[in-house]
């Protein structure tokens, strides 16, 4: 049982937003008097699912990476130009010039999931005809418009070292041109230690404030030397799970009830090459892949992947609402025939946030820290996918799959059943509305009056006014109304997008 809300405070609350809309949208004088009469019996109520009001994040916009996940380097596996090397290594550029340094990426990582490593021949020296500057010559990375790094605070440097002989490398924290020093420490190793790949780890402490720094990894004596995974976090995150504090806070405020994730199109990808997939983003993070989101066209390290989205929620106290692909992109899609990897995909995936700590996958959820298993009761097969040629005959392979083995899952259709009815079983079924203007959305606040109550019930996981004003949010309040109003057949929704980071905003 839900809470309840009167109906008449449901109903007044519409009307107010009608007469603020009205005024705002066509300058309708509101000095004029209403006679309102509400019918507030207990038989007009209609109880409000605990679950109503969530939250929806999808890697747009740079939510995650440049965003509430706190990596501050991009590209910090040199990965991003692809697996042919040489490759572009952007954003990370170099100190120096070309009498005192080369720097190319070849496939000599120690890690088996992303070979790309960055190899810096160094030409000059400490002393000599050819010496180096006196800050050294090297590379460095801006994060992702620049590293937010505030005084007092600290942060753990950690990246992956290789080198021909004997090193000495300065790791530090600078503005962005390279002159306001914020925190440095140097890496010594000799040839021995450092003639395979090693971590090295290192503490910085800022002495400074400087919102638009960069990373930096400089030496001034000659050799090869490779790097590869290079990682700043800061070390206060969201309940010391990598995430950023002030983002996670926020959204802790608004005590949402649910988390849909991963996407969205960043599910699906342009093609299926390019999907999210959650096995590729789980594990130690040096070892994940990383992928090309082609839907939102950056990259991604998947630093926060399918068990840092699982924590999320569990650290929010929130429910996690997984959506999987179900071998449909944007642009190609499997077979029905041949779906059935995608399927034990998702078994797998189930699996791994809910099965016992000794089951295969269950077991690498604990390794990762993480025992008990993750409170996951609802997952979204696809996104935003029917009508395509092989969606219902994949739907119902999945569906027949996942009841079999957790038949409490609740299962949620990409197809809309607030107009007619499903023609295929389902627990939900997702509803996306975007307007482009105010008026259209307020005007679907009765959109599921006469949605059947006899159906799956509707989850309205995207909703937005695509451009935001004050009229938009009265357009959406109107909307959000008339979900209250039509609680016994709407169970849950919530907003989309969540988070961008303005500098790399798409929609």
């Amino acid at each position: 049982m839900g809470s309840c809300k009167s109906p008449h405070v449901v109903l007044l609350l519409y009307v107010m937003v009608c007469i603020v809309y009205q005024s705002f949208a066509f300058g309708v004088d509101t000095n004029q008097t209403a006679k309102l009469l509400v019918d507030a019996s207990e038989a007009s109520g209609r109880p409000i699912s605990e679950t109503m009001f969530g939250i929806f994040f999808e890697e747009i916009n740079h939510a995650g990476a440049g965003g509430l996940w706190a990596e501050l380097v991009s590209n910090r596996g040199f990965e991003a130009g692809g697996p042919n090397v040489p490759s572009n290594i952007d954003p990370w550029s170099i100190i120096g010039n070309e009498s005192s340094l080369i720097v190319s990426t070849d496939r000599s990582s120690c890690f088996d999931r992303n070979k790309v490593a960055l190899r810096m021949e160094v030409l000059c020296d400490s002393q000599g005809a050819n010496s180096c500057p006196d800050d050294g010559v090297g590379i460095y990375n801006p994060g992702f418009w620049g590293m937010n790094i505030e005084k007092g605070k600290t942060y753990s440097v950690v990246l992956y070292v290789r080198s021909s002989g004997s090193i000495n490398v300065s790791v530090s924290l600078m503005g962005s041109d390279g002159l306001q020093k914020l925190a440095a420490a140097s890496i010594i190793a000799s040839g021995s230690e450092v003639s395979n790949w090693k971590k090295f780890k290192v503490m910085l402490e800022a002495q400074g404030t400087n919102p638009n720094s960069r990373l930096q990894l400089t030496t001034t004596r000659k050799g090869f030397i490779w790097f590869d995974q290079v990682s700043v976090m800061p070390l206060d995150t969201y309940k010391g799970h990598g995430f950023r504090k002030d983002l996670a806070v926020i959204l802790e405020d608004l005590k949402p009830q649910f988390m849909r994730f991963p996407g969205g199109s960043f599910v699906e990808g342009e093609w299926l090459r390019n999907a999210f997939r959650w096995k590729e983003t789980i594990g130690p993070w040096e070892e994940r892949p990383g992928h090309f989101a082609d839907v939102w066209m950056y990259w991604t390290d998947d630093g926060l992947g399918y068990f840092e989205f699982l924590q999320l929620a569990e650290d929010l106290g929130t429910l996690p609402i997984w959506v999987f692909n179900n071998g449909i992109s944007h642009n190609d899609e499997v077979d029905t025939s041949s779906v059935l990897p995608f399927v034990q995909e998702a078994l797998d995936g189930l699996e791994f946030a809910r099965g016992n700590p000794n089951s295969t996958w269950g077991s690498l959820r604990a390794a990762m820290g993480h025992p008990e298993p993750f409170d996951l009761r609802y997952v979204g097969i696809g996104n935003e996918d029917c009508g395509r040629k092989n969606y219902l005959g994949n739907y119902l392979k999945f569906y027949s799959a996942i009841k079999r083995a957790y038949p409490d899952i609740k299962i949620i259709s990409n197809c809309d059943g607030s107009s007619q009815k499903l023609d295929h079983p389902a627990d939900l079924f997702d509803f996306h509305f975007y307007a482009d203007d105010a008026k259209n959305m307020f005007s679907m606040a009765h959109h599921f009056d006469q949605t059947s109550r006899s159906g799956p019930k509707a989850f309205v996981s995207e909703y937005a006014v695509t451009t935001g004003s004050l009229l938009a949010a009265l357009g959406e309040a109107g909307f959000l109304i008339g979900l209250e109003k039509n609680s016994d057949v709407v169970e849950m929704a919530c907003y989309a997008p969540l988070f961008a980071n303005d500098n790399g905003r798409k929609l």
